[in-house]
């Protein structure tokens, strides 16, 4: 299975820096890597990216609505996203789940709205400081997944799942490759419980992954690539990380 890199923008970028920041990244990856890449985009950027036709990234976008069309001011349905190319969809980032208060069931269907176009939502799970110091991190994770296997069951192989530890997102902070490791085994288990192809969904780390420390994050057993925030915004970072994937 190759692994997936893939960079979250999140409130960054201009139409400039995009063209400046993919072309270098189509310099630097040729036509065909040995890994996954993906950039998901502020959503007025899709169709920017989709036009700039960089055969080696995929598009993705930062959220998805739950509802399929109708009158949802500032929602984006996953059929525009289809319209765009988008390949992914993140859902449940822990930044929606604490500035827009996402619950585990909205996260479930967004997913779900992503599926039922084709697109593979990547699902965000994670605990907190708080959570992790009380020793909650393996219920927290668990039931954020356990909701979207609820809602999702049946193609729950289809989903891609990015454990972002909360305290290590934008902080410098990072999980030991240890620590990462023994989430995404528990994740893994909880998969293969509840899926026919559990081999098949990938399980990102996010956590400011970077160029220094991805070669031994992405060394470990069940961590299958990267949700890149920061340094999916420097293309020689970037580059750097998807050559420790390969």
């Amino acid at each position: 299975m190759n692994k997936l890199i893939a960079g979250n923008w999140k409130m960054n970028g201009s139409l400039a820096a995009n063209q400046a920041l993919l072309a270098a990244l189509a310099q630097g990856l040729g036509v065909k890597p040995a890994c996954d890449v993906a950039v998901c985009v502020p959503a007025p950027y899709l169709a920017q990216v989709q036009s700039l036709k960089v055969a080696a990234v995929d598009l993705g976008s930062q959220d998805v609505s739950a509802q399929t069309s109708g009158a949802y001011t500032g929602e984006v349905s996953a059929a525009m996203l289809k319209d765009f190319g988008a390949r992914y969809a993140i859902v449940g980032h822990s930044e929606r789940r604490q500035y827009h208060g996402e619950t585990d069931a909205l996260v479930a269907d967004k997913a779900r709205a992503a599926l039922a176009v084709g697109i593979t939502p990547i699902v965000c799970v994670g605990e907190t400081l708080a959570e992790r110091e009380a020793g909650r991190t393996e219920e927290v994770v668990k039931r954020q997944l356990a909701a979207v296997i609820h809602t999702n069951g049946h193609c729950i192989s289809e989903i891609v799942v990015a454990y972002e530890p909360v305290w290590a997102i934008g902080t410098g902070k990072t999980a030991s490759p240890q620590e990462a490791q023994a989430v995404h085994a528990v994740l893994r288990a909880q998969l293969k419980a509840a899926s026919d192809h559990p081999a098949r969904v990938k399980i990102l780390y996010g956590g400011s992954m970077n160029a220094a420390n991805a070669a031994s994050l992405l060394s470990q057993a069940d961590i299958d690539g990267g949700l890149i925030g920061g340094a999916s915004l420097k293309a020689a970072d970037f580059l750097s990380i998807i050559a420790a994937a390969q």
